[in-house]
């Protein structure tokens, strides 16, 4: 059994056929979703999709594409979405120099504000890090230092390099689709070698559709694709990855009841 560690089940080609989507996945084996969120406007829907559906949970967070229009937006606001049962991660948040949609001043400072309420409720950090690896390393090494966390880093793309830092300060990699394509050779490096302990996988539905799904929408389901591409890099059989990316899941996001618990 699976978990997609990251999805946005409101994001237009998903919430549609939001019931289709979920019971497609529940069939290729998927038991949990984490139903991200990226900007504040979303968070009802995202919180309310998890409180009607036992097996998905919610995160609440600002992506650094909207940190512009958020930049106001403060840790209490934040602290208090994360009140509810449902809601067991911050974010996703981070640094994107790729697009440069908003300000990285202003990037950076929403970026450490959701890192301040990762440490004060104790809930991972779901970082985005597009062609910002140097600031992204030394700002999480700057609040590890001031205080741990626990994090992840969502749809790995970075360098070895980076890899190795974020494992070194405690975080966690989440692997997609991106894995199965052909020019990703040293992500798929990287997945080879990554501690079992230390890797989730996710869809980012529905965008990154793996192989042999390019093309189309991604959808949850798909995650049980890139699971089976990268047990077979690391020379696994999928149940024995499902397994360890599933305890992992719930390693990390401990305030996810497991099925059939109900809310933690």
């Amino acid at each position: 059994m699976l978990v997609d560690s990251h999805c946005h089940l409101e994001y237009e080609g998903l919430v549609e056929d939001q019931q289709g989507v979920l019971a497609r996945a529940r069939a290729a084996g998927v038991q949990g979703f984490l139903n991200i969120s990226t900007r504040r406007s979303e968070w009802d829907r995202v919180v309310g999709t998890a409180a009607r559906e036992s097996d998905v949970w919610a995160s609440v967070g600002i992506h650094p594409h909207e940190a512009d229009a958020h930049a106001d937006l403060g840790a209490g606001v934040l602290l208090k979405a994360t009140e509810h049962p449902k809601v067991i991660g911050i974010g996703e948040t981070g640094l994107d120099y790729y697009y440069d949609k908003s300000d990285r001043q202003v990037q950076q400072a929403l970026f450490r504000m959701h890192i301040g309420v990762a440490r004060e409720t104790g809930l991972p950090l779901i970082t985005h890090t597009r062609d910002a690896e140097d600031d992204t390393a030394a700002i999480l090494t700057e609040e590890m230092e001031k205080g741990a966390f626990p994090a992840l880093i969502h749809c790995f793309t970075a360098s070895a390099e980076f890899g190795r830092k974020v494992l070194d300060l405690g975080l966690t990699i989440s692997i997609s689709g991106i894995v199965t394509f052909k020019n990703a050779q040293e992500l798929q490096q990287v997945a080879a070698s990554l501690p079992a302990d230390r890797m989730l996988v996710e869809t980012d539905s529905p965008f990154l559709a793996p192989v042999p799904h390019r093309g189309r929408k991604c959808e949850p389901a798909f995650v049980a694709d890139t699971a089976a591409f990268v047990a077979n890099l690391r020379g696994e059989s999928l149940e024995a990855l499902a397994g360890n990316t599933t305890r992992n899941f719930h390693a990390l996001f401990q305030k996810a009841a497991r099925p059939g618990q109900g809310a933690a």
